[in-house]
Formats: structure tokens, C-alpha cells, sequence
């Protein structure tokens, strides 16, 4: 009898495992590939990170806030001179259109 039981349980055990459904995992990483490939990140939407340093909300970005959020926080010199670059109109603030335009230079 207990030879029986024991067989009976290793095959509940076996024939569970046997066909047990393997879900395949999910690749996070799938969607950062490409940029992944070129060893950059993603780039973020210039709306969004207008919105992200924006800190105030006053549909504006500040010098500061450039610097606090963007690339000016590494190297804050560097950051002063993208600012300047963007700021086209030299009202020390970004607009959104400013922000996304890029840092052209001026003609």
C-alpha cells in the first residue's frame, strides 16, 4: 500500500510539472532596444520635460529651473549657455516654443 500511494504521488508530481505552462517573460527592455543599441537613451517628449522642469507652473522655464531639473545640473556654465542659446527673444525664460525649437544658433 505504501509503495502505491508513493507511485501514485510521484506521478501527480511528475505529470503537474509535465504540463505545467511556461508564460514567457515579459522584455521591458524590448521597447528601449534601438536606443539601447545606439548606447543612448530614449529621448523624452519636448513637451513633457518642458512640463517636468517647469516647476512653478507658470508655462515658463527660469534659468534656475533649467538648472535644477535639466542639463545645467552636471555643469551649471553649460547649462547657462544652452539657456542662452534657446532663449531667443532674451527675456530670461523659455518658452514652450523656445524649448522645443532647440539652441540654434542666431543668424
Amino acid at each position: 500500500m505504501k509503495n502505491l500511494t508513493t507511485l501514485l504521488a510521484a506521478f501527480a508530481v511528475t505529470t503537474t510539472l509535465t504540463f505545467a505552462e511556461d508564460k514567457p517573460a515579459a522584455k521591458p527592455e524590448a521597447a528601449a532596444a534601438p536606443a539601447a543599441a545606439e548606447g543612448k537613451k530614449p529621448k523624452m517628449d519636448p513637451a513633457e520635460a518642458f512640463k517636468k522642469m517647469d516647476t512653478n507652473s507658470d508655462s515658463s522655464v527660469e534659468l534656475a529651473e533649467f538648472n535644477a531639473k535639466g542639463p545645467g545640473k552636471k555643469d551649471p556654465a553649460k547649462g547657462e549657455e544652452m539657456f542662452k542659446k534657446k532663449d531667443k527673444n532674451g527675456d530670461s525664460k523659455l518658452s514652450m516654443e523656445e524649448f522645443a525649437a532647440g539652441g540654434k544658433k542666431k543668424k
